[in-house]
Parts: C-alpha cells; sequence; structure tokens
C-alpha cells in the first residue's frame, strides 16, 4: 500500500515554514480528533495528522524525510549517520541535554479543557545518557462556581507518542485535579511528574503546569478575587430608593439603593466575592441599570403627566450633549 505523503496529509507545501505546519496541524487535529469528529476514519487520519507533525516539525527528521521520502527511518537509523561528520542528523552528540527542538501537544478529550500545550517526546533516546523531560504547559476552564466551592476534576488526556519501532501510538492517562478555592484568573496548578518523560531510562519526568481559566459567567465577572454585576432597577426603585434582591454565590442578599441613585451607579457587597487564601474574600460590585417599563397602564400614564407638569427637572440642564459611544441595548 503506497505511504501517503506527509506534507499531502497536512496540506502544505514542500516548503512550509514550521508555523505553517503547526497552523495546519491544529486546524485538523481538532476536526479529526477521535473523541470529537464523526468520521468513521478519525482515528486513523488523526494518527496520521501526528505523525506527519511529528516529523516535519523536527529539521533533523524533515531533512531525512525530505531526502530519503517514506524510508528516512530506515536511513536514520544506519551507522554512517552517527558519525562524527553527521552532527547534524543525530541526537546522538547532543550531550548537554539540549532538547530545545523537542515539542507534544496535550489534547483534552473532556470537553477541550486543554488548550494545545507545548513539549512531548520527540522519540528520540540520548543513547544512554539520563535527560529529565521538560515542563509542560496547558490550560483548564473552570467556572466561577468551582472556584468559589473549590472542585475535584478527572481529567483523561489522550497523547501520541513514537513507540519503540519508531511510529506513533496512542497513550492514555488519567488525572485528578484539585481546584482550589479562590484560585484566580491566569494562575498556575503544577502536577509533579506529569509532563514530558525523562529519556535514558532514568530521566526524571517534567511537570504538567495548568493554567487556570475562569470561564464567562451569565451573572458575574471575576477580576481578582471581587465579582461584578449588573441589576436592573425601576425610576422610582432609583428616585426613592429601596432594598432590591441580588444574587451573590451562596444565596439571595438585598441591596439597599440610595435616593437619587443615577444610572451605571456602583454598589458593594464586601465579603461576598471569591475567598482568599487568608480566609477573608472579595467583594461583589453591582452596577445599577435604570429601566424603563416596556408598557404603562392608562392610570400610570396619568400619574407620569402629572409628573411632567410639576416637575421642574430637566436633565438637559445639568447633563449637556456629548459624543456616545457605539454600545447598543
Amino acid at each position: 500500500m503506497k505511504t501517503r505523503d506527509y506534507y499531502e496529509i497536512l496540506g502544505v507545501s514542500k516548503n512550509a515554514s514550521e508555523d505553517e505546519i503547526q497552523r495546519a496541524y491544529r486546524k485538523l487535529a481538532r476536526k479529526f480528533h477521535p473523541d470529537v469528529s464523526k468520521d468513521k476514519d478519525a482515528d486513523r487520519k488523526f494518527k496520521e495528522l501526528s505523525e506527519a507533525r511529528e516529523v516535519l516539525k523536527d529539521p533533523e527528521k524533515r531533512k531525512l524525510y525530505d531526502t530519503y521520502g517514506a524510508n528516512w527511518q530506515q536511513e536514520k537509523d544506519r551507522p554512517h549517520w552517527h558519525g562524527a561528520g553527521d552532527k547534524g542528523y543525530s541526537r546522538s552528540f547532543h550531550f548537554s541535554g539540549d532538547d530545545s527542538r523537542q515539542s507534544a501537544d496535550f489534547d483534552d478529550i473532556l470537553e477541550n479543557l486543554f488548550r494545545q500545550g507545548a513539549g512531548s517526546q520527540s522519540g528520540y533516546q540520548h543513547h544512554g545518557f539520563d535527560s529529565p523531560g521538560r515542563e509542560t504547559e496547558a490550560e483548564i476552564s473552570v467556572s466561577i462556581s468551582e472556584v468559589f466551592h473549590g472542585a475535584s476534576r478527572t481529567l483523561t488526556l489522550q497523547t501520541y507518542e513514537l513507540g519503540p519501532d519508531g511510529r506513533m501510538q496512542p497513550v492514555t492517562r488519567t488525572l485528578q485535579v484539585k481546584i482550589p478555592k479562590g484560585i484566580t484568573d491566569g494562575a498556575v496548578i503544577r502536577l509533579a511528574g506529569q509532563g514530558e518523560p525523562g529519556s535514558g531510562g532514568r530521566g526524571k519526568a517534567g511537570d504538567l503546569l495548568l493554567r487556570i481559566h475562569i470561564a464567562a459567567d451569565s451573572r458575574f465577572k471575576a477580576e481578582g478575587h471581587d465579582l461584578y454585576t449588573v441589576v436592573a432597577v425601576s425610576p422610582w426603585e432609583a428616585m426613592l430608593g429601596a432594598g432590591i434582591p441580588v444574587q451573590t454565590m451562596d444565596g439571595t442578599v438585598t441591596l439597599s439603593v440610595p435616593r437619587g441613585s443615577q444610572n451605571g451607579r456602583k454598589l458593594r457587597l464586601r465579603g461576598k466575592g471569591l475567598p482568599k487564601r487568608n480566609g477573608s474574600a472579595g467583594d461583589i460590585i453591582v452596577e445599577l441599570e435604570v429601566r424603563l417599563p416596556d408598557h404603562i397602564s392608562g392610570e400610570e400614564e396619568r400619574l407620569f403627566l402629572e409628573i411632567a407638569k410639576t416637575s421642574r427637572f430637566n436633565p438637559r440642564t445639568k447633563y449637556i450633549q456629548r459624543a456616545g459611544n457605539q454600545t447598543q441595548d
């Protein structure tokens, strides 16, 4: 059976840059990931993509592949590639632990919790020299509720690594991750020994760094340990003052709206935000949004007409006309 061309698999030209190869791989990997795609050949296509990228991302392997095509692995394993005059083709001379060309992808099979990471085993051994694996970074998305209460996640990772025969093979791992209370957006959880495998037989595995991303929430926006929310009030509640219900992360409280509150005024619920390590908590900042009724009754119209006749308030006297923004309701 004819072996498919790696460039054809990724849909790139033979002079494609490393960035172009990486972008093409990411696009197709999302499309054909076995846990996302409905294509009956998704598993085979995903393996082909991983194998093609593994070869073309590495300058040494790519040069061999461009020269020998499908027979590049056999040529790689020939003794003359390890001669003193051919150091450009072999990792056996990287005694200093130079693995800067190694990289990897962690594809999360639980609703794309992870974005593409960096760092994975390249399949090359250091010929008897133990070398530690590199740190690997990925991103995990968590809800505000998980940050507020704390949570435990079971994550299943499926990666593709080069096996002893030089072919890509799937490796599945299950990790138990604890989400600490009050962790902030951008913070990092370190999982020791869960990153790139070491080489040489006794090389220590690197760590997996999970960068926290707090997912969008319909009620709150998190900034540090503070939560921001917008609550609608009626014109008479804003004018006369009122106690209005406001949802928090652990129930509903009554917020006191001062008399004469303007649209956009911000009020603070202290200690109702996200927890901190010292036992305290951030605040909830409530922005008031004064809303008019869509429809009014005859009696309501009469009362508004009476106000219009008796009130001396002219908003254009105090608030002059000015340029506005382009946001819409």
